[in-house]
């Protein structure tokens, strides 16, 4: 699956509880149904590659951008979506 649709798909999944989003930056498979894998591992692309921009950019640790990325993600998830708390995940 290429990037464009996985962003097409992605609101879609979240929604429907497929796929959710974790403290390293990442989205991960709630639910392995319908394209919910194909969509994390192509955005999950886009995002390491942007990580990796912006680290290279002010000289710092990928890891550091990725955390910093996982809580604005993990804030900005609306209620009744999917993220990953301590291992578990929890419904907004």
């Amino acid at each position: 699956m290429g990037l464009e649709e996985a962003k097409q798909k992605l609101d879609t999944a979240k929604q429907q509880g497929l796929v959710g989003e974790t403290p390293t930056g990442y989205l991960d498979v709630v639910r392995a149904e319908g394209d919910a894998q194909a969509v994390v591992k192509a955005i999950n692309q886009a995002r390491r590659d942007e990580y990796t921009r912006i680290a290279e950019k002010h000289d710092i640790p990928v890891t550091q951008v990725e955390t910093v990325a996982g809580q604005k993600a993990i804030e900005k998830t609306p209620s009744g979506q999917f993220v990953l708390i301590n291992g578990k995940w929890v419904k907004k």
